[in-house]
């Protein structure tokens, strides 16, 4: 099927409009990030609530596998029926999952609906992106994209605060409740504010072959990261299968993309050098930031000796830094012919400062905050870059599923990363932290020297350092095209009257 040409001229929406939907797409931004860190400090008073702990880190858990495998369906389906639809649609499957939560009778329950609150809350990033291109043309989006990147950092480093709070001194179902009502708000500002947009309705099929394939690959592969070395060795029957099957889903999936005539992930977007390029640096950096996030608290607890809250507290520079990384990398792109050198400057900088981190583990906690300030910078400067760079060089019509594919590959490097540190740590104290339960990893600690404690650490951020590189090599190679002032390309007839 051919697609349509695009118009020849189109309509740009004023600086008001745009806010106006951006204020709009925030709330639902925020809610995204929220319900990623809000419930880990809720964990403990959950379990002992349903008096189950053994499965506890399934409440996380759950909501992670959801949302990464459904990202790139959202994308898809918003290119076919439109962003507004499909923002509505994820807007109400979350409300309803986080309704399911609150209300859920035992343990199990409450993992179901978790579970269902993801299939909601996984379509929210990629849409969001996706509508800001809908909205703004390329040389002005990295502004933009700064302004949402920031509503997610400050929603992640709050949550934990909020998680807590309610958890000591109100019911942890009000976590979930509180949900419902913003939810419910953020859906009519969507419904409102989102008619302003383009339709883009498209006569397409959905590939639901390729979808499957894709999605049980990243399940099994998914599962084989969450529960190698926590649940089960790496080297048990139940881990070597999940990888095996993996591997096998993901070659089905491959054969069927390059033989279809329509597959899920279509070729010309999986082809495009700045496409695949550009995953790869976000992927990393973006990697390394999560899983610094897990990793370096229980670092302050250990090495340093601070208590649980401390160094939640001290996690903090990480946290916020991302946001004025942004805000200088959508600045660049907004002034700039050649925007990459923000984030490739800001992440040497992270680089060198982890790899100062490697050789001094043992440093005073304020340089660890330094280090961790800049790297913040450098892993924010890579988002809005990467993910406009992205959204330039494919086709208009394709923007969703490219959005939806480019955050699910970045899920799964995140989980990757996480694996590998936690494998380090399994290696040193035969325990590695299962995602919201960290205490286990403190109490076989005790036994530990400060020293071997550190050098430890210095592994893992080694390995930190290793992905920082690859993303900055990645960003390097990246093609750096000219940023359009149109949101759609230029017609090649009108090209060559310029």
């Amino acid at each position: 099927m051919r697609d349509a040409p695009p118009p020849a001229t189109e309509t740009k929406l004023g600086r008001r409009e745009v806010v106006g939907i951006i204020g709009g797409l925030a709330l639902a931004m925020f809610l995204g990030a929220l319900n990623q860190t809000v419930v880990a400090t809720a964990l403990p008073t959950i379990g002992r609530a349903f008096d189950d702990f053994e499965n506890l880190s399934w409440v996380v858990i759950a909501y992670l596998l959801t949302s990464t495998l459904v990202a790139p369906l959202y994308g898809k389906l918003s290119d076919i029926y439109g962003r507004r639809g499909m923002m509505l649609v994820a807007l109400g499957v979350f409300v309803a999952g986080s309704a399911a939560s609150a209300v859920a009778p035992n343990m199990l329950m409450l993992i179901v609906a978790r579970g269902l609150q993801g299939l909601g809350g996984g379509g929210i990033v990629p849409l969001t992106q996706s509508i800001i291109a809908d909205a703004v043309p390329p040389r002005e989006r990295g502004y933009y994209q700064a302004y949402t990147g920031s509503v997610w950092v400050i929603a992640g480093a709050g949550g934990p605060v909020l998680g807590g709070v309610i958890a000591d001194h109100l019911h942890w179902s009000l976590i979930f409740w509180l949900n419902v009502p913003l939810g419910i708000v953020a859906a009519l500002l969507s419904q409102r504010q989102l008619k302003r947009l383009p339709q883009h309705e498209r006569a397409h099929k959905i590939d639901l072959t390729g979808a499957g394939l894709m999605m049980l690959s990243a399940l099994a592969l998914l599962l084989a990261l969450t529960w190698g070395g926590t649940r089960f060795p790496w080297l048990s029957q139940p881990i070597i299968t999940l990888v095996v099957a993996a591997v096998l889903l993901s070659a089905a999936f491959i054969w069927w993309v390059l033989h279809v005539a329509e597959p899920f992930l279509p070729v010309a977007v999986l082809n495009n050098p700045v496409m695949r390029v550009g995953t790869v640096a976000t992927a990393c950096t973006q990697g390394v930031n999560i899983g610094l996030t897990i990793f370096v608290p229980l670092y302050y607890e250990l090495v340093h000796g601070l208590s649980a809250s401390d160094s939640g507290l001290a996690l903090i520079p990480i946290v916020m830094m991302t946001t004025p990384g942004s805000f200088l990398s959508g600045r660049a792109m907004l002034h700039l012919d050649r925007y990459k050198w923000v984030p490739i400057l800001l992440l040497s900088l992270a680089t060198a400062a982890v790899l100062w981190l490697v050789f001094d583990p043992l440093m005073p906690v304020w340089t660890v905050a330094v280090v961790m300030c800049l790297v913040g910078m450098g892993t924010g400067s890579s988002y809005p870059v990467v993910t406009v760079s992205i959204q330039n060089a494919v086709s208009h019509h394709q923007i969703g599923v490219a959005m939806g594919a480019m955050n699910f590959f970045r899920a799964l490097a995140s989980a990757f990363v996480v694996a590998l540190m936690g494998a380090i740590m399994l290696a040193h104290l035969g325990a590695a932290p299962e995602r919201g339960a960290a205490p286990t990893v403190v109490t076989v600690a005790q036994n530990a020297t400060i020293e071997v404690l550190a050098h430890m650490f210095s592994f893992i951020f080694a390995l930190a350092a290793g992905f920082l590189l690859l993303g900055i090599a990645a960003l390097v190679l990246m093609e750096e095209r000219p940023l359009r002032t149109t949101i759609r390309a230029v017609p090649a007839s009108r090209e060559r009257e310029r």
